[in-house]
C-alpha cells in the first residue's frame, strides 16, 4: 500500500515515460504489476496508453514511486512508449491521443495547483536517463 500523502502539499507533476517499444499497446495494469514488482507498489498517479486513455492508477493523496528521493508532494503520469520500436533509442513516440490527454492532465493539476512545477523525469538532478524522451519545458 503507498503511503500518504498530503494533497494540499502537492509542489511538482512529473512526466515519465514507460519505456516500451513505439506501437507497442501494453494496459497500464501490465505497466503498474512491473512497478509492483520492482518497487513494491504501484509507481504513478496516471498511465496514458496509446489511445490517449488515461488510467488513474493512484489517487493523489497516495504517494507514487517515480522520481527517487522526490515522490513526497509530486505526481507521477506516465505514457506508454518512449523508445524507437527496435528497443535501442529514446523516441517522442507519443501519439495525438496521448499528447492530447497528457495536455488534458498537466492543465488540470495546474488549474488545481497553481505553483505547481510540471518536469520531465530527466528535468531531476541526478537522473542519468532520457525519460519522458521529449523536453517538457517546450512541449507542454
Amino acid at each position: 500500500m503507498p503511503a500518504a500523502m498530503d494533497p494540499n502539499k502537492i509542489t511538482h507533476l512529473t512526466i515519465h515515460c514507460a519505456a516500451t517499444p513505439e506501437g507497442r499497446d501494453v494496459k497500464a495494469p501490465t505497466i503498474s504489476q512491473w512497478d509492483i514488482a520492482k518497487f513494491g507498489q504501484v509507481s504513478y498517479h496516471h498511465v496514458i496508453e496509446l489511445d490517449g486513455t488515461a488510467h488513474r492508477t493512484l489517487r493523489d493523496d497516495q504517494k507514487g514511486a517515480h522520481t527517487g528521493g522526490h515522490n513526497t508532494g509530486n505526481i507521477g503520469i506516465c505514457y506508454v512508449g518512449g523508445v524507437t520500436a527496435d528497443n535501442k533509442a529514446p523516441k517522442d513516440t507519443r501519439t495525438p491521443a496521448q499528447k492530447a490527454t497528457l495536455r488534458r492532465l498537466v492543465n488540470e493539476y495546474r488549474t488545481k495547483f497553481p505553483t505547481i512545477k510540471v518536469l520531465g523525469h530527466r528535468d531531476w538532478p541526478g537522473v542519468a536517463k532520457a525519460c519522458p524522451s521529449f523536453d517538457v519545458a517546450t512541449a507542454l
